[in-house]
Order: C-alpha cells, then sequence, then structure tokens
C-alpha cells in the first residue's frame, strides 16, 4: 500500500498529459441533449462516483444521480436511458453487476463510459468509451493510485460537460500538489495516533470533499477492521451528531469555498462537545495540511492522499496488514 501510494504523483501525471484525447473523446460522445448522467459503481469506486456527482451537476447544469445496481439486478426494473450518459467505475472491470447493468443501460440507450485501470476486461467490451487509467498492477487490497486517478478522470469529463472551476495549469500543479502530502508522512502518522483504542471513527465535509471524507472512512475500515462513518457537515446536524461523544475522534475536511465557513462551524461544535477533531486543509488552523496552491473542486485528489496516509499508519500502530485485509479480496464478485 505505501509502495502503491508513492506511484500517485507519476501515475497522474501520465493522466494529465492525456486530458485532451480524453475530453475530446467524451465531448463527441455526449448526446445532443443531454438529460443527465448516471454513475455506476461499487466500493471505493462508489465514493469516487460520489465525487464525480459534484463536478459534472456543475459542468453540465444536468441532474446526475448514483445508480442502484439492485435495481436492475435483483428487480428487473426497465429504465429509459435515452438522452443519458451513463459511466461505470470499475478498476478492474470485472464486477459481474457493473458489467451487466452498464450492457442494460446501453440497451435501453445510454451513451456508455467505462473508467478501468485496464482495457482488457469485460467492461470495456460494452462501453462506447473507455478511459484506461493505466495505473500499473496494484496489489494491496486497499485502491490507492487507481482511486485517486479515477477523480481525476471524472475531472475530464466534467470538463467535456461545461465550465468548470480550474485550469490546467491547476491540473499540471496537482501531481506537485500530491507529491507534497505524501512528504509529508511524519504528520499524518501522528495525526493517526489520535486514532489510537477508538472503536468508532467519524469523517465529515461537504461539497466535493465528502468524497474525500467517505473514501477515508471506507479506508479506515478496509484497514483497521474500526468502524468508521462518514456524514455531511449538514446531515450530521440532522441528528446523528447525538451519537458524537468524546470516544469517537473526527476527521475533518476542509478546502477554500463555498462549504468551508459550514465545515468551521461544525468543527467548533464538535470540540464543544469534547470530541477530537483533526482538520486536513489547506487553511491556516488545519492539523493536517494540504497543499494551498490546489483549487477546492481539485482538492479531494490530495485530501483523499492524506486518507491513505492515515488509515496506513492506523492499521500499523494495531499490528495490522494493511495490504491484505482480513476477509477482503481485491475484486468483489457482486451480482
Amino acid at each position: 500500500m505505501r509502495a502503491e501510494m508513492g506511484e500517485q504523483p507519476e501515475v497522474l501525471s501520465r493522466l494529465v498529459q492525456r486530458r485532451a484525447t480524453i475530453t475530446g473523446s467524451i465531448r463527441a460522445l455526449l448526446p445532443g441533449h443531454l438529460c443527465g448522467t448516471v454513475l455506476l459503481a461499487r466500493g471505493s469506486s462508489d465514493t469516487a462516483a460520489l465525487y464525480g456527482r459534484y463536478l459534472l451537476e456543475m459542468a453540465s447544469g444536468r441532474p446526475v444521480g448514483l445508480a442502484s445496481p439492485s435495481l436492475h439486478t435483483l428487480y428487473r426494473t426497465h429504465a429509459d436511458h435515452r438522452g443519458y450518459l451513463a459511466i461505470a467505475i470499475s478498476q478492474s472491470g470485472r464486477t459481474p453487476e457493473v458489467v451487466s447493468v452498464l450492457e442494460r443501460m446501453r440497451a435501453t440507450g445510454a451513451r456508455t463510459v467505462a473508467i478501468v485501470n485496464s482495457s482488457s476486461s469485460p467492461l470495456c467490451d460494452i462501453a462506447d468509451v473507455v478511459i484506461e487509467l493505466a495505473a500499473g498492477d496494484e496489489l494491496a487490497v486497499p485502491a490507492t493510485k487507481t482511486f485517486t486517478a479515477t477523480l481525476i478522470a471524472l475531472a475530464f469529463i466534467a470538463a467535456a460537460m461545461g465550465p468548470v472551476p480550474w485550469s490546467d495549469t491547476d491540473l499540471d500543479a496537482l501531481p506537485g500538489g500530491v507529491q507534497e502530502a505524501l512528504a509529508d508522512h511524519e504528520r499524518a502518522a501522528a495525526m493517526a495516533r489520535r486514532l489510537d483504542g477508538a472503536d468508532r471513527i467519524l469523517t465529515a465535509a461537504r461539497g466535493p470533499m465528502l468524497a474525500a471524507a467517505s473514501e477515508t472512512a471506507l479506508k479506515i475500515r478496509e484497514t483497521s477492521a474500526v468502524f468508521a462513518e462518514a456524514y455531511s457537515a449538514a446531515d450530521l446536524r440532522h441528528g446523528p451528531i447525538a451519537a458524537v461523544t468524546p470516544d469517537v475522534p473526527v476527521l475533518a475536511f476542509s478546502a477554500p469555498g463555498p462549504a468551508a465557513a459550514d465545515v468551521a462551524d461544525l468543527c467548533a461544535e464538535l470540540r464543544a462537545r469534547g470530541a477530537t477533531v483533526t482538520l486536513i486543509s489547506p487553511g491556516p488552523d488545519a492539523d493536517l495540511s494540504l497543499p494551498s496552491a490546489i483549487p477546492e473542486a481539485l482538492q479531494p485528489v490530495c485530501a483523499a492522499v492524506r486518507g491513505q496516509q492515515i488509515a496506513l499508519y492506523a492499521a500499523l500502530d494495531r499490528h495490522l496488514d494493511p495490504d491484505a485485509p482480513t476477509g477482503l479480496t481485491k475484486v468483489t464478485l457482486t451480482r
């Protein structure tokens, strides 16, 4: 896991160099009148899809939803996907339900895209456009380099749909921002020690950063066998905050932008309840910093790397093997 995390700057740099080709292929695929977009994924890919939901709706001005595969595989729902873009995300490209549902979406009128690590997979056979991440073999069960590469691929799709709040210069700087975060591993290890002894952990964010909070919670569950749950800052206030007691550490993610003030208010409220809050942000009050030059919409990439670091060190502190969590495999064959 540590080695694959370290490959991320190079993986992202190669992908950023292909942005014009990828964006062009998506722009050519879009329906004349785009009704909306459906994102299809499971596991880590599902938290990446959450990021895509924010970016794609911002860029296209059209509704974006996360698919419920069981509606197709178990309940045999008949849906009309004419005018829709369907994006399937699967690092292996071999999850049976993702393959079968994308096939049904295409048969009912959707234009289809597959985001995969390697183009030699069943999912690619049924997609109109394939975005190959080309991150190389990922041997550790927790997805790291394929996850951040997927976020970038979704950013390229957003750029094909409409205006986006970043520039080519920002994209070019992103691999360096990831390298900056990776180099600061000692502070990440110190923040991971704040989780020692906890049997529940909370992550929180709002806006695009919610994807990084959700992915961090998943990584902690996978590597440390600790129940970690992610909430938006807004949803947390609607009841779940009552369960945040002083023995529940909180990891809060934020970046300068419309959601920053709300996350700051939530952190103050949680600290007033006695919770230990670790703020992961580019701001001056951060406990664990993010690169300051990266715009809000791209910060979840760097924030996800911070989450990977925390999950890695938390597992090692508990004398667990983060590469091979008990009972998990790299490809989960759900149907």
